[in-house]
This record gives C-alpha cells, sequence and structure tokens, in this order.
C-alpha cells in the first residue's frame, strides 16, 4: 500500500495522474445540517446552523469538505449544467472519495447571521466544527476550498490541525487587485442586510469565467444559482492569506493548489500582482514559500479557463488529478 502511495505521488508530480478512474459502488447523497457556534468573540456567540449535502460512496474512507467561493453555495461543487463533465463531488464520488459540499454561513440552507460577524475566521471555525463530527465516521478528512473558501480552508488547518490534508483551488497567496477590485466594486447588496453582496447581473462570465470559452448554459447556470458573500469576509481572506500573514505557514499536512488561468490570483507581470501560473513548476515555486511546514506540496494549472474552475470544458482533467492525490494521503 505504502509503495502504491508512493508511486501515485509521484505521478502527480510530473503531471501524468490523470487516467480516468474506476467507477465506485452506488454513492448515497443526502442533505445533513451541523450546529455551530461561531462570534467575533468567544464571549459572544450565536448559534447558527450549517447545512450540506453529504454523499458517501460505498466503502469510503476518504471525505472532502468542500467550501464554496464568494457568491457561490454548494451548487459549485456539483454544477447541473452538464454535469458529467462540471460536477466536481459526482467525480469524486465515482473514484470512492464521499464529499461534503458546504453551504457557508449566510449562503444556501445554512442560517443567515448578521453580515458583521461573518468572517473568513468565523466561517473557518464553523467548518471546524463540522470537521470534528466527521472524524468518527472517516479516517481522513480533507478541507476543501474555492477562491474566498480556499482561504477559510487554509485558516481552519492553519490554526485547528485537525485534517489530513488541504485542496486550495482558485487561489493563491498573491491577489491581483487590478483585477479583482474592480469585481468587488461591482457588487450589489443582496441578503438579509446591507453587508452581504452579491455580483450584478450578467457580470458573471467576465468576472470568473473569462478567458474560458462563454458557454451560454453554463453562465445562465451560474447566474442563476449564484448567492451572496459578506464583505466582512474579504477583510480576514486578505490579513491571513496573502504575503501579510499568511496562516498557510501553519499548515503540516499535504497541500494541492489547482488554478486555471485566473487573472484574479496570477501574474500579470507586477510584483505581487499574481502568482506565477505558468507551469505547475512555476506555481509550486512561488507559492513554496508560503508552506514551509507542509510534508508535501503539489500544484496544478488547467489551462483554457479562468477562475470558476469546475466550469471549464476540460474541469474533468483536474478533477482526476484531485481524486488521485486525494488517494495517496
Amino acid at each position: 500500500m505504502r509503495f502504491r502511495r508512493l508511486c501515485a505521488a509521484a505521478l502527480l508530480a510530473t503531471g501524468t495522474l490523470l487516467a480516468p478512474l474506476p467507477a465506485s459502488a452506488a454513492t448515497t447523497c443526502q442533505d445533513v445540517s451541523y450546529p455551530v457556534r461561531v462570534g467575533l468573540t468567544p464571549l459572544i456567540t450565536s448559534q447558527e446552523t450549517m447545512a450540506a449535502r453529504l454523499c458517501v460512496p460505498s466503502g469510503a474512507t476518504t471525505v472532502q469538505v468542500l467550501i464554496p467561493g464568494g457568491t457561490y453555495d454548494r451548487s459549485y461543487w456539483d454544477v447541473g449544467f452538464d454535469p458529467a463533465t462540471h460536477s466536481f463531488t459526482r467525480a469524486q464520488n465515482k473514484a470512492g472519495i464521499a464529499t461534503l459540499a458546504l453551504d457557508r454561513l449566510g449562503t444556501g440552507k445554512s442560517s443567515k447571521p448578521l453580515s458583521a460577524i461573518v468572517t473568513a475566521s468565523t466561517q473557518a471555525s464553523a467548518v471546524h466544527q463540522v470537521v470534528q463530527t466527521l472524524k468518527p465516521r472517516f479516517a481522513k478528512v480533507i478541507v476543501a476550498g474555492h477562491s474566498i473558501g480556499s482561504a477559510m480552508a487554509m485558516i481552519e488547518a492553519g490554526t485547528w490541525r485537525d485534517v489530513d490534508g488541504v485542496l486550495v483551488t482558485g487561489f493563491t497567496h498573491k491577489m491581483n487587485y487590478i483585477t479583482v477590485v474592480p469585481v468587488l466594486a461591482n457588487m450589489i447588496p443582496a441578503g438579509l442586510d446591507l453587508g452581504y453582496l452579491t455580483t450584478m447581473p450578467d457580470t458573471r462570465y467576465n468576472a470568473f469565467h473569462k478567458p474560458g470559452p462563454l458557454v451560454s448554459g453554463a453562465i445562465s447556470f451560474d447566474e442563476a444559482t449564484k448567492d451572496v458573500f459578506s464583505a466582512t469576509e474579504a477583510v480576514d481572506t486578505i490579513l491571513l492569506n496573502t504575503v501579510i500573514i499568511p496562516i498557510s505557514r501553519n499548515i503540516n499536512v499535504p497541500v494541492l493548489i489547482v488554478v486555471g488561468n485566473d487573472t484574479h490570483f496570477c501574474s500579470s507581470g507586477l510584483p505581487l500582482m499574481g502568482s506565477d501560473c505558468s507551469s505547475a513548476a512555476a506555481l509550486k515555486a512561488d507559492e513554496g514559500q508560503f508552506f514551509p511546514a507542509v510534508p508535501r506540496l503539489d500544484t496544478y494549472v488547467l489551462n483554457g479557463y479562468g477562475h470558476s474552475i469546475n466550469y471549464a470544458p476540460n474541469a474533468p482533467e483536474y478533477h482526476a488529478v484531485v481524486a488521485n492525490w486525494s488517494k495517496t494521503l
């Protein structure tokens, strides 16, 4: 078993671990919810509920806890347009890996507290509480995120060190503020209070998918299922997950980073305005400085698409990489 894991790790490092994975036994899915207590201080907390979709293939011993990005809910991980291509959860389940696709607090079926208390750190605390409930059932727990959800995954793993691996997608430590700020500036209030924001109508292709192909069915699904994010989630995302105070320095388990041709996080040629995503090796060299304690850092670049890579026509390539990486842990 150890020899097989080492071989798989070597193949991943060379970018050859892309072969289709055998289908697993039947998968059982159910909507679940978890009570979580969060607050801006330990003395002032509120009882909330984090909702999710749990899918477990028969015999699964590893679960991926999936945190969506800003203005997304759990549907990002199970895209309903051409799901055979775009559903991350379906691909992982077919590989025999369980998935728990979360609705961040304030989104989907999760409770919606005042936006002021919904920070990246409080979201990470809620995820940590969910992770604790999974430990008895699953031998290995991987925390995973997309975009701002990746920031929360790294805060969770770096703070509590209670997971076996971290998957980071659509995020690096060097944010390109030249492209990110206009996206944030075009957000509009949409939620319980004015602190909850979402994208203006018909802006999602330019914000999250470009330079990928404009597939009307995919963009329509994204627009129809868009959700919100709290402006306060961005504050400690920047403070704790950029070059200022990287919480990732505390992560001590294997990490896999996957990005597309993402103008929000990949280099525009200006210092600190994005990481070098020209190749997997370049990305690893650039991001490695922020993960000094990890036993292994793997990287993968999905070419041909922008920020929201589950919508890419070649998404199955990165889905296979993630599944095989998960099996090496």
